[in-house]
């Protein structure tokens, strides 16, 4: 099968995976994924990229990673197809359990939709939501509990600001870090990852992106890691009305740093056996 035709199937893969409304990580968080996988790339991935990207783009990536967020009222279909809620406190994800939407429609996810309707999306589009969506599955709360909507119902204040823990995930934790060591600056933030997976991590990565089974994707394994940080980390010691500080940000950073650099090596990854 052509890459270009495979790229759409690609969409479809990844439905096994993605969470609770909301947006995934935030701007910040998209931007970071899609910069790292930008920069791992083959050359026939890369030129492939550039050619599906549109001009104002400018070759970037990134620049387009949030835009599956964007489109969500233009696409009211795609809003469903952001998230998978699991059962309250098994802190496992299996598919044939997962996949349905807010209703309890079976089968009402990203991979199933886009079995039946993959033709419906033109190229550019595929490789925006796959990108996106990549980002998405690696925050854990997008793979969190159905009661709490994957942290979107329970209020905390993170510092003195009243926020949600969804919003916490998605944003405030990579925003403080911008702050606190980045001078509130993104670029620095993401050398330190793509550094730690070139060093720290890079035993690590190779398994990262191995899929086996000749899979291009697979997105049963993001998903279940996510719940298991989701419920290791994000949930655990947070109730509602919670305040939190400094002891729940220097601990959970490092989990938000470790899903950023999978999920920009894995979507490299992916477009890499996408256009080989």
């Amino acid at each position: 099968m052509e890459a270009t035709a495979l790229l759409p199937l690609l969409l479809l893969l990844l439905a096994a995976a993605l969470p609770a409304p909301s947006h995934g990580w935030g701007v910040d968080g998209h931007l970071m994924v899609c910069q790292i996988a930008q920069g791992r790339l083959s050359g026939a991935a890369a030129a492939a990229v550039r050619d599906l990207l549109p001009s104002y783009a400018g070759s970037n990536l990134s620049s387009l990673c949030s835009w599956a967020d964007d489109v969500k009222f233009r696409y009211p279909w795609s809003s469903a197809l952001h998230y998978i809620d699991t059962p309250d406190g098994l802190c496992t994800y299996s598919y044939g359990r997962d996949c349905n939407d807010e209703d309890g429609v079976k089968g009402r996810c990203l991979l199933a939709y886009g079995r039946s309707s993959a033709a419906q999306y033109n190229l550019t589009q595929a490789l925006l939501f796959l990108s996106h969506f990549i980002g998405d599955i690696h925050q854990p709360l997008h793979v969190g509990f159905t009661s709490d909507r994957g942290g979107n119902t329970i209020d905390v204040h993170w510092y003195r600001r009243k926020t949600v823990l969804h919003h916490v995930w998605d944003a405030n934790i990579i925003q403080t870090a911008e702050d606190d060591f980045y001078g509130d600056g993104v670029a620095d933030y993401i050398d330190t990852l793509k550094k730690n997976i070139t060093g720290e991590w890079s035993e690590q990565v190779p398994s990262w992106e191995d899929c086996g089974k000749n899979q291009t994707a697979c997105p049963d394994i993001y998903a279940s890691e996510s719940i298991t940080a989701a419920c290791g980390w994000a949930y655990k010691g947070v109730d509602e009305d919670s305040t939190l500080e400094d002891a729940y940000f220097s601990s959970r950073l490092p989990v938000v740093n470790l899903r950023l650099a999978q999920g920009g090596v894995r979507l490299a990854a992916t477009l890499n056996r996408i256009f080989s």
